[in-house]
């Protein structure tokens, strides 16, 4: 039996896009803009508002956003559709060091939300570098772009990484809530979109068998793992600052940990989500810096070939410091000080220029009593785990031990595994359209609140000051197109355990 909600129309409202010619928009929000389009998700009395910094003509914005819808695209473009969705978009330049360009913006949105018959309804997509969003939400606070009344709506939505380290979350948060209030923001974090991710909820909270065994009574440790194939690439000058740690764990992988390891909300609302996973996230240790560092390996990638692609070393890429001690890869074990979670490892891993793509949670259940099976090797039992795939494949698998046919008692692991390609028929997407419908509608349930923000980098502030001060000892290297650095194997060697898949 499928239990359905149809998903709701929004209200109409001007889609203002800042970082409107970049790769972002490109490659993400446009298309998702018009998978929405496709599935009749876009309000009727809809614009969109390209924000440029120097002036550009509305027919160019078109073209080039037509370009890569084309490129980019999850399924088939239909013209009718993607023109339709087009012709919405006008190109306006503005730029922050220009504060009377702001004043100008107002005007010209006005008079688009009454061509358009919005109703005034705005939200302002900041798709640009982080170092943006103060200085614009400054100027469209200034110039009353923000300012909500009983008639009409205000949205800021702003992309990751939210702050660079816990200092800079909390003066970036505060600088915002200046200007507007947390209803009003949205911190999007690409991972949430994700059916599988959002499905973990799902798992946890809608089947009575598995909540009596989700906590430590049961569960022995938990894997989380983002593995990427990729290399830096271009981004050298962003990622020499940023590293493996900031970019992924306090976002992406805290993410996958509040929702596996949260306690179940009270109502299922954005503010009982949100402080249910804000919780947890505050209950993580903080550890010292000498713990954070024996409980951490931080690497760095060298020439190496990931399938037929040859990847040069990270000190080679353009735009990183030759000397650079930023890590292209991260593993930590964490724990969690509350009841559930009491003497649980958590161990997170992350890297770049890595074998195969990879991102999953891996929950290990408690090896159960063998008394019955003393001839059977413990080794040889198979290990108990319940893994939620999330790339490349989505789907759950369940691993347990089961007799294998005959006279004799002899035991082997197998599988069981749902892929949800195999049992639900779904046009493909890139993951932001359920993200940018929730926007419009004013659902932030899947959007991190200040304080699960900052709780995040609370966390992972201890190895960010270890690391910056040990420099260059401790950080290891591992060819690209390997499973990473070996020290991560004793992460958990010295606990005994392993990773999940590893060969060792």
């Amino acid at each position: 039996m499928t239990t359905q909600v149809n998903p709701q129309v929004p209200e109409g409202c001007a889609f203002v896009i800042f970082g409107v010619t970049g790769d972002l928009t490109h490659r993400l929000v446009i298309p998702a803009l018009y998978n929405l389009a496709e599935a009749n998700l876009l309000p009727e009395k809809f614009c969109v508002v390209g924000i440029t910094r120097s002036e550009m003509s509305s027919e160019d914005l078109r073209a080039s956003l037509m370009h890569g819808l084309r490129k980019f695209a999850t399924r088939p473009v239909n013209e009718d559709i993607a023109d339709k969705l087009l012709y919405c978009v006008t190109a306006v330049s503005a730029d922050p060091a220009d504060p009377p360009s702001f004043d100008r913006l107002r005007e010209r949105l006005e008079k688009l939300e009454a061509n358009r018959n919005t109703g005034g309804n705005r939200l302002f997509y900041l798709a640009t570098p982080p170092d943006a969003f103060a200085p614009i939400a400054t100027e469209l606070g200034r110039a009353g772009l923000l300012e909500e009344d009983t008639k009409a709506w205000r949205r800021l939505v702003v992309e990751k990484p939210f702050g660079t380290d816990l200092a800079s979350a909390k003066a970036l948060n505060d600088h915002l809530l200046s200007i507007v209030t947390e209803h009003e923001l949205y911190r999007i974090d690409h991972y949430l979109g994700k059916e599988t991710v959002q499905n973990i909820l799902v798992l946890r909270f809608s089947n009575g068998m598995f909540e009596p065994i989700w906590n430590r009574d049961h569960i022995e440790h938990i894997q989380i793992t983002v593995d990427e194939k990729l290399g830096v690439g271009h981004r050298g000058s962003f990622y020499d600052k940023t590293g493996a740690l900031r970019d992924m764990v306090p976002n992406h992988l805290f993410q996958l940990l509040s929702l596996v390891a949260m306690e179940p909300p009270a109502h299922f609302n954005a503010h009982s989500v949100r402080s249910a996973k804000a919780e947890v996230l505050t209950a993580i240790q903080v550890q010292s810096e000498q713990e954070a560092l024996r409980n951490s390996v931080r690497a760095q990638y060298i020439a190496g070939k990931v399938g037929d692609t040859e990847i040069p070393d990270y000190r080679s890429v353009k735009d990183v410091a030759p000397g650079s001690t930023t890590e292209t890869y991260a593993a930590l074990k964490l724990t969690i000080d509350n009841w559930r979670w009491a003497g649980v490892p958590f161990y997170l891993r992350t890297g770049k220029a890595l074998g195969a793509k990879r991102t999953e949670v891996a929950i290990k259940f408690k090896q159960a009593p063998f008394a019955m099976f003393r001839c059977t090797p413990v080794e040889q039992l198979s290990q108990n785990y319940l893994v939620i795939g999330i790339e490349p494949v989505e789907g759950i698998s369940l691993q347990f031990n089961t007799k294998i046919p005959g006279p004799a008692i002899a035991i082997d692991g197998v599988e069981m595994t749902f892929r949800y390609k195999d049992y639900f028929k779904v046009a493909p997407s890139n993951g932001y359209e359920t993200l940018l419908h929730d926007c419009m509608i004013g659902d932030n349930i899947l959007f991190q609140r200040a304080d699960g923000v900052e709780a995040g980098w609370r966390a992972v502030q201890p190895f960010l000051d270890a690391w910056e001060k040990a420099g260059a000892e401790g950080l290891q290297t591992y060819r690209a197109g390997s499973e990473g650095p070996e020290d991560a194997e004793t992460l958990l060697t010295r606990d005994g355990r392993n990773w999940r898949g590893s060969a060792k």
